[in-house]
């Protein structure tokens, strides 16, 4: 099957849509990337990038075609619209003129972690082209804009809402990371059936349970707590520095945060103004290659999410490969992803915002013996295996990609 994917995001940016085109292409489709040129997270353009291009390149088995796009910068409001609305702008070019007919795309895949805005580029191939297009819903909009404080004003929200709803009512499918996502897409008009399940997996990196790589510079001996990932408003750091400082006459207890994103400044602040760089030590943004050795280096893996209704509906990414990694979950947080940590007997979970429950349950974790962590590892790694490996998961998208191709045919012919 020919694949256009459609994805403001592309490597050497990680996200897990670099693994999703690996996968695609080892099951024998041919895809063709369209995307922006990468600067995410640091807001500038990775090195051997730009506005110059490269225009188009082969990766992880398959065609990027490159557009230009105004980088995020520091990632304040102003500076997301401008690169949100670049890309839809160039990407809605690119499907004009830099993909032709004779490419003989048969589906539309749209990988959409934020913004929802590229879903309109999406349309256009799909009028373009005559094709279906899935679009995978990551981040819900406008709920996650409130949830953020991204974006107050009622007008605004109303009329993303509408953009939202025109988006959803052009595509063919809507596929949600997480069940809890269904009634908030059923709401915008779209039929039940046109909604699927389709949840995030454990990059085969984290699916092996190796350690692949050195050891990072810095790691504390002590019990240590890992966050891995992206450092945002949603990730609630100011609860987690705050449990942080519960705990900080607990001299063996560490977090080691590897990562970056738009609070990290704040929170690297917040550390030394609380005197805490003894308990917080921050790795910044590692390479994919190197998360199983510092997860098998971690003792237990932090999960958090702000308190509000939108993130209580969210299973985030990075759930399916701590749980991959065989290693104990301490999740602060609420809803779907609460309830995959408790049913899994993965680790224990608290309530979101909670900064004492959290530094209470790192306590009762570091107390427990080697053997019991190891336990909650194994069944959180069986849960996986179960629900979440990444066969299971592209064999259903597979069959989705089969069924929307079959359907559009069948309309067409009527």
């Amino acid at each position: 099957m020919k694949i256009l994917l459609i994805t403001q995001y592309f490597w050497p940016e990680n996200f897990r849509v670099n693994d999703l085109v690996e996968g695609l292409v080892a099951r024998g489709h041919h895809v063709t990337v369209l995307t922006g040129q990468p600067n995410y997270p640091k807001g500038t353009f990775f090195d051997g990038y730009g506005w110059r291009g490269p225009r188009e390149e082969m990766l992880c088995g398959a065609r990027v075609i490159r557009t230009p796009l105004v980088p995020r910068g520091k990632g304040g409001g102003l500076a997301l619209a401008v690169n949100y609305l670049s890309f839809v702008v160039m990407a809605s070019l690119g499907v004009l003129f830099r993909l032709r007919k004779e490419d003989g795309f048969d589906a539309v895949f749209v990988f959409e972690p934020s913004p929802i805005t590229v879903g309109l580029p999406a349309a256009l191939a799909r009028k373009r082209f005559r094709i279906p297009v899935l679009f995978w819903v990551l981040d819900l909009w406008p709920e996650s804009l409130v949830a953020v404080g991204a974006v107050r004003s009622p007008w605004i929200l109303a009329a993303v809402d509408r953009l939202v709803s025109w988006i959803y009512g052009h595509c063919d499918q809507i596929l949600v990371p997480s069940r809890a996502f269904t009634p908030q897409i059923l709401r915008h008009g779209v039929p039940e059936e046109k909604v699927s399940f389709f949840p995030n997996w454990g990059e085969p990196v984290f699916e092996d349970g190796k350690a692949l790589s050195a050891p990072a510079a810095g790691w504390p001996v002590g019990f240590c707590v890992l966050f891995a990932g992206n450092i945002g408003a949603a990730q609630d750091f100011p609860a987690v520095v705050e449990a942080a400082a519960h705990l900080k006459d607990c001299g063996d207890i560490h977090w080691v945060i590897a990562g970056d994103g738009r609070m990290a400044g704040w929170a690297k602040e917040e550390v030394a103004r609380r005197r805490l760089e003894k308990n917080v030590h921050f790795l910044g943004q590692r390479p994919l290659e190197e998360m199983p050795t510092l997860f098998q280096k971690a003792d237990a893996l932090l999960l958090s999410l702000k308190s509000d209704p939108v993130f209580s509906l969210t299973i985030p990414g990075k759930l399916q490969s701590y749980l991959a990694s065989g290693k104990p979950i301490l999740a602060m947080l609420e809803g779907e992803a609460a309830r995959i940590v408790c049913e899994s007997r993965a680790g224990l979970a608290c309530p979101a915002g909670d900064s004492r429950e959290l530094a209470s349950a790192v306590k009762r974790l570091a107390g427990m013996s080697a053997g019991e962590r190891a336990r909650l590892g194994a069944d959180g790694r069986s849960y996986f295996e179960k629900h979440f490996a990444r066969d299971v998961v592209f064999d259903s998208l597979d069959a989705m990609l089969a069924e929307a191709v079959r359907t559009c045919k069948m309309t067409d012919n009527e």
